[in-house]
Parts: C-alpha cells; structure tokens; sequence
C-alpha cells in the first residue's frame, strides 16, 4: 500500500476498489446460492422454462455458476488483500478475468429469454469487470 501522501494512491484505488466491488458482489451471490439452493434453482427453472435450448440444462448451468461466482469472490477477496500486503496483482487479474466471463455467461442467458431489462442492468458490472482488468493492466 502506498503512502498516504504518494501520487501513487489514486492508481491503487483504482486497482482496489473494482476488485474489492467484484469480491462482494460474487462472494454474496455465490453464497446465497448455496444457502437457499433450491430457492435459487427453481426460480432459474421457471427462468429457463421456455427457452428449448437451455430448459433442459439448467442444473449444470446453475451449478457451474455457483462454482465460477464462489472462486470469482474468492479470487477478487485474496486480489484485495495480495494488492495490499504485496502489491502483487495477479490474484486480482485473475479474479476480474473471471468474473467478467460469468457477466457475458449472465448476459447470454438473459438474452436468451429475451429479458432485455435484465441484460441491460447486467452491463454496469460488467464494465466493473473491464475497468479493473484496465487499472491492474501494469
């Protein structure tokens, strides 16, 4: 971390906050995947229900999600602290790389059912994704 005073400390921030931002978005929603499992799996069910192409392969689908936003949160969170403790960016990177494939893997599904409101609100964090792989580019 740099100093207070450096004229490094906006560069940081831009490297932390996005990361940071990502770790809780994905830790939250991977974990409340797991916690109300069924909950979340019936309302992707009745998401799915009237697309041919994806109603039948929604279970792998959703268990592939939960997997990719539980190691997302965990990489961003251990980015988060690596930028802190080594300044290494890494972690981070690979973080924000995954995470910005599970917002086109959301905005594919989305688009899809044709949730157009859906895929536009997706967007926003998906620039989140972009902006740190830009600020942690080196």
């Amino acid at each position: 971390m740099p100093p207070f005073a450096s004229s490094t400390l906006p560069t940081w921030m831009l490297q932390i906050l996005p990361v940071a931002f990502l770790a809780i978005t994905f830790l939250q929603s991977g974990l409340d995947k797991v916690i109300n499992w069924k909950g979340n799996l019936d309302w992707q069910t009745g998401y799915f229900s009237k697309t041919p192409v994806l109603r039948g392969l929604v279970l792998p689908m959703f268990a592939t999600l939960v997997v990719l936003e539980l190691a997302a949160g965990g990489l961003c969170a251990a980015g988060v602290l690596a930028l802190i403790f080594t300044g290494n960016s890494w972690l981070a990177v690979l973080g924000a790389s995954v995470s910005g494939v599970i917002f086109l893997a959301l905005l594919f599904g989305q688009r899809i059912v044709k949730d157009y409101p859906g895929a536009a609100g997706s967007v926003p964090y998906f620039l989140v994704s972009l902006a740190a792989l830009f600020a942690l580019r080196g």
